[in-house]
């Protein structure tokens, strides 16, 4: 129903273009740069309706005002970030639907990364566009927010179905999974993963999208007991160096 291609960019981004057969739309969730995006969609004969934001950190939207100005597209983002934004034409905030063709995506606020942090649930699809909240194996640094809305970004995203398909915006996975080894030394879907995700960077190869299931076995922050246990191994995790 939907294709999703992923645009690797810098040094650990992923753009995601979103691909409508029905339709014929296509999304771009959080452009970095434009012209790989242009090249990319160009190549595949794809036409750029569209662009949703999660947040408001350049790597995230760098790309907006030149594949805007290139394809006449419509920019959507965070209410709560809309003066961070200049390019953005739709303003969101929870609970409110966009559409890519026929298909919904409901939107969720999940600050603490930033403080108006959206991601984008498409249950049709099984699909959700989370930017920098949860990652493979681990979530977003706390810049703008608390442990406390961290976990209850957490316990929102653990909710959705378990099959759903998870789209991150970086390659965070190795880094992610050599803490959670230390953070779970006794969690064997941890050590499991590590395996794969090892080698599949050993080729080159990206370790995302990932799903709900598998962060539920193998994430330290979305398997925490508590705030205080999240707010513990986040703190460990952004001095960690293993």
């Amino acid at each position: 129903m939907i294709e999703v291609v992923r645009i690797p960019v810098l040094e650990d981004n992923y753009i995601w273009l979103a691909h409508d057969d029905v339709s014929g739309e296509t999304v771009v969730i959080d452009p970095a740069e434009a012209a790989p995006v242009l090249a990319e969609a160009d190549r595949r004969g794809w036409r750029i309706g569209q662009i949703w934001n999660t947040h408001w950190h350049g790597d995230h939207i760098g790309g907006n005002a030149a594949i805007k100005a290139a394809t006449g597209c419509l920019v959507t983002g965070p209410a709560a970030e809309a003066a961070k934004i200049p390019t953005l034409d739709r303003m969101v905030g929870e609970g409110d639907v966009v559409h890519i063709g026929a298909v919904a995506a409901h939107v969720l606020e999940v600050p603490a990364h930033t403080a108006g942090h959206i991601a984008y649930y498409l249950p049709e699809a099984g699909i959700a566009f989370v930017g920098d909240t949860l990652f493979a194996m681990g979530c977003g640094r706390l810049f703008e927010g608390t442990p406390a809305q961290m976990w209850t970004n957490m316990q929102r995203l653990a909710a959705l179905p378990s099959e759903t398909i998870v789209y991150c915006a970086h390659e965070y996975t190795q880094a992610n999974g050599r803490y959670a080894r230390v953070a779970e030394p006794d969690n064997q879907a941890v050590i499991d993963r590590m395996r794969e995700v090892d080698a599949l960077r050993a080729q080159g190869q990206a370790t995302v999208p990932t799903t709900i299931a598998l962060e539920l076995a193998t994430n330290p922050f979305m398997r925490a007991d508590s705030v205080e246990t999240l707010a513990r191994r986040r703190a460990e995790k952004d001095i960690f160096r293993g």
